[in-house]
């Protein structure tokens, strides 16, 4: 048994890809994909304690996506890792993040501004 303490990145929904969960747990692409709980048959199968469960997926061509939580209870009561430590990193900032993040607070404040337009007619 081992000690582990990963710090990875994560997609906008706070879950992780194939490759993040393969450096995670230090095992080859090919090993996640066993791992995964998939079937080319079926899209989404009912949980399996012994398999790494993806995310629900709409359609087969969607990538797998792992949630942190599910890959730590992964590597803890399967791969026998005895203290797994899965960390979060919010992905880096990019200039689209920044704008869209910008046009985002532009948006709030005209709303806001709107909404006490519309009181004051009241």
């Amino acid at each position: 048994m081992t000690d582990a303490s990963y710090n990875v990145p994560t997609s906008s929904y706070g879950l992780m890809d194939v490759e993040a969960v393969q450096k995670t747990l230090g095992r080859s692409r090919a090993s996640i994909y066993r791992y995964a709980n998939t079937d080319p048959q079926q899209l989404n199968l009912s949980f399996d304690p012994r398999r790494l469960n993806p995310e629900l997926r709409q359609d087969k061509n969607d990538p797998l996506l792992f949630h942190p939580t599910e890959v730590s209870r992964f590597a803890r009561d399967v791969l026998k890792i005895s203290q797994v430590t899965i960390q979060v990193q919010e992905p880096a900032v990019t200039a689209t993040n920044q704008l869209l993040q910008d046009i985002l607070t532009e948006l709030r404040s005209i709303h806001n501004l709107l909404e006490k337009i519309l009181l004051e007619k009241r």
